[in-house]
């Protein structure tokens, strides 16, 4: 008698469970906003896509503008080629290089002549396998001290230069990694397959997206001439629609994201613009731009650079804006009774654990791109205000100090966007649509229906 009595009690309990279970959606979609809400962010986010359609038919370049090749940095004629035989041979032989006529080896290029001409060097042959000249060889000397050293069977990349004499007309400029950085390449790309299933398949095809938006589009229209200020908005906003939209889906809560992306990088571009200007910032500062300002010198260079703050901000900020608003959203799939207030301050506090790290992120990603010339400095011994204050380091820091303000910024207006946007949803709406997907999933709602 005892044990057939305590066997049925726990059953009670059991309908109730599968009835909450039904409600909670714990393992589902987000449940919808209301059609009236969907409305009014389709009345802000259409009208900003249609205006960035126009925006690429009216900026768009139709291709990079033809100039006449310099010869001098990237701007060579290049070809592929290969070290077919490589042999040591005396530097002295080779006149690879001069002592100093007043032989002081005390400063380093004295030391490092007296090296080189007293040293072992190499003498590469090496032969062209693509082009016009293909299977033409020359000889290339390679110098002890050289940092990069030619070996037999390594691809190499060389430089033509059609006027000079025919024995100096080819020379090697760098070694071909296309094998190396392909595989790299796929290993990244089976690794976001892998881990992300279909999403890492969409955040992919956004990123061929992007790129083809920066090489089609912002290359090509900052070279026709125009403003490039204007270009990176254009292009960062058509980046931005396609990779959130793509990895996403086309959603309220990745409108949201949208809108709080949108305005961040408003910030970014108006702050950016400011003190850019107000320190004096050219934009010119090394070789590289130095040639891109002589052969196209309508270019503004400085416009130049907030375009590249612009870009380099987008990437992180895409990240932040879709967390926070994700974040509101399951929140508010916890508490439905929670109101905006309350959504933006659970969001906020998520927030700065995010910022926290996001902006630690962004100095020491610098710190490290800039760790030689920061150790020239440290060679120097110069002080952080000399060091922060020459026009290579500052650039840097405006950017990276212009697009962390955009990043805090973004995680507040998110955060209150998304709660404003979830805690105006008509109750009925999200409720009857729970309510009616519930008795689908119970056996008893199969039952009935059959």
């Amino acid at each position: 008698m005892t044990s057939p009595q305590s066997d049925p009690a726990p059953q009670p309990p059991q309908p109730p469970q599968g009835h909450v279970h039904g409600h909670t959606h714990s393992h589902g979609p987000a449940a919808p906003v209301s059609k009236h809400l969907r409305k009014v962010i389709a009345a802000v986010v259409i009208p900003f896509a249609t205006a960035v359609v126009v925006g690429l038919i009216a900026f768009w370049p139709g291709g990079v503008p033809d100039h006449e090749r310099t010869g001098v940095g990237f701007d060579r004629q290049t070809q592929d080629g290969k070290v077919v035989q490589v042999v040591k041979v005396d530097c002295a032989d080779v006149n690879a290089a001069q002592v100093p006529p007043t032989g002081d080896t005390s400063t380093p290029s004295g030391r490092e002549a007296v090296n080189e001409q007293e040293g072992e060097c190499a003498k590469a042959t090496v032969e062209v396998t693509s082009g016009d000249d293909k299977g033409r060889t020359f000889v290339e000397v390679v110098q002890p001290d050289a940092p990069r050293q030619l070996r037999e069977g390594q691809g190499v990349v060389v430089a033509y230069a059609p006027d000079a004499p025919r024995d100096l007309q080819y020379s090697v400029t760098d070694v071909n990694r296309k094998i190396p950085m392909t595989l790299l390449a796929a290993i990244f790309a089976l690794a976001v397959i892998a881990v992300g299933r279909m999403r890492g398949v969409m955040a992919l095809v956004a990123l061929a997206v992007s790129f083809a938006v920066l090489t089609l589009f912002i290359l090509p229209a900052i070279l026709q001439g125009s403003n490039p200020l204007v270009v990176a908005v254009i292009g960062a906003s058509a980046i931005m629609l396609a990779a959130l939209y793509m990895c996403h889906g086309v959603t309220a809560r990745t409108s949201v994201a949208v809108v709080g992306t949108l305005i961040s990088l408003l910030l970014i571009g108006l702050l950016g613009s400011l003190f850019i200007g107000w320190a004096d910032l050219s934009g010119n500062t090394d070789d590289n731009t130095g040639l891109i300002h002589g052969l196209y010198p309508d270019i503004d260079m400085s416009g130049l650079l907030l375009a590249g703050v612009i870009i380099g901000s987008l990437g992180v900020l895409d990240d932040v804006t879709v967390t926070q608003t994700s974040a509101v959203w399951e929140l508010h799939q916890a508490d439905p009774q929670m109101g905006w207030r309350g959504l933006y301050r659970a969001g906020i506090r998520i927030g700065r654990d995010h910022i926290a790290s996001v902006v630690n992120t962004l100095v020491l990603a610098y710190a490290g791109a800039a760790l030689p010339l920061l150790l020239l400095f440290s060679i120097a011994q110069s002080s952080v205000g000399t060091v922060a204050n020459s026009e290579l380091v500052a650039e840097e820091i405006v950017r990276t100090l212009v697009g962390s303000i955009g990043l805090v910024a973004s995680v507040p207006v998110t955060t209150v966007l998304a709660a404003l946007v979830v805690s105006a949803d008509r109750p009925g709406a999200s409720t009857s649509s729970s309510t009616a997907a519930a008795p689908a999933r119970t056996g008893r709602g199969r039952r009935r229906k059959a």
